[in-house]
C-alpha cells in the first residue's frame, strides 16, 4: 500500500487517478467484481475513502472507466492477432452443419478460435464485461453512464469492423450484430465457467459433470455458430 501526500498539481492528480485504476485492476484479477469494495480499494491504494471519491463518484464509476480502458486495450491486441490468423489461411473447412450450398467463409473456425483464446487470456476484460449490466451500471450518475455507453458503442463498432475484416463475406449490416453477439456470449458464458466454491463442490459429483464449463472451448463453439449465422443473414454479396 502506498500513502500519498495531497495532490497539488494536475500531474499529481492524474497519478492518483492512475493509481486508483491500477489498484482496482489488480483487485478484479483477485476477486469477483461484486466483492470489490470502495473501503478495500481505498486501503490498498493508500488514500482515504473520501479522497478516492474526489476522483471517482462511486466504486462503479471506477470500474466503468477501468472497463472502457480494458476493452479498448483488448481490441488493440485482438486486431493483429486476427490479422495474423487470417493471413495464414483457414484453419479448416466450413462446419458440416452449414446448409448445403450456403457455405459461409471457411475462416469462421479460425476467427472464433482466435477471439475465444484472446478473451480467455484477458480475465480483466471478461470479469468487467460480464458484470457491466448487473454491477457496474447500478450506482452511477447519468453523466457517467452516458460517457460509458458512448465508449461502449465506439468499442462495439470497432470490434465489428475488426471482425468484418477477418470475415469479408459479412455485409456492413452485420458488423454491429456480430460484435454485440460476441459480447453477449462472453457475458453469458464467463459466470458459468467461473462458479462459486459451493458450485465447484457440487460439480465434483460425476452426475453434475455436464454442468462444468470450459470458458474458451464453450466460447469458441458459441462464436463459430454466431459468426456462421451472421454470414448467412448478412452476406456481403446479397
Amino acid at each position: 500500500m502506498t500513502t500519498f501526500q495531497r495532490a497539488r498539481s494536475d500531474e499529481q492528480r492524474e497519478q492518483r487517478r492512475r493509481a486508483i485504476l491500477d489498484t482496482a485492476a489488480a483487485m478484479v484479477l483477485d476477486m469477483p467484481v461484486g466483492d470489490l469494495t470502495l473501503n478495500e480499494l481505498s486501503r490498498r491504494v493508500g488514500l482515504a475513502k473520501s479522497n478516492v471519491l474526489r476522483y471517482f463518484e462511486t466504486r462503479e464509476a471506477v470500474l466503468l472507466e477501468l472497463y472502457d480502458a480494458a476493452w479498448a486495450a483488448w481490441l488493440d491486441r485482438l486486431e493483429p492477432e486476427l490479422t495474423a490468423s487470417t493471413d495464414a489461411g483457414p484453419a479448416s473447412a466450413p462446419a458440416t452443419w452449414i446448409p448445403a450450398g450456403r457455405s459461409p467463409d471457411p475462416r469462421i473456425d479460425a476467427v472464433a478460435a482466435v477471439v475465444a483464446a484472446s478473451l480467455a487470456g484477458d480475465r480483466l476484460v471478461c470479469e468487467l464485461m460480464s458484470s457491466s449490466a448487473s454491477v457496474l451500471e447500478r450506482n452511477v450518475s447519468t453523466a457517467i453512464a452516458r460517457r460509458s455507453k458512448l465508449a461502449a458503442i465506439a468499442n462495439t463498432e470497432r470490434l465489428g469492423r475488426i471482425l468484418r475484416t477477418a470475415l469479408p463475406g459479412l455485409a456492413d449490416g452485420g458488423t454491429f450484430p456480430v460484435a454485440a453477439g460476441t459480447l453477449i456470449a462472453v457475458t453469458g458464458i464467463w459466470p458459468l465457467a467461473n462458479p462459486t466454491d459451493t458450485m465447484l463442490c457440487v460439480y465434483d459429483d460425476p452426475d453434475m459433470a455436464t454442468l462444468r464449463v470450459d470458458f474458451e472451448s464453450a466460447l469458441r463453439e458459441m462464436l463459430a455458430t454466431l459468426y456462421a449465422g451472421c454470414l448467412l443473414r448478412w452476406p456481403a454479396d446479397a
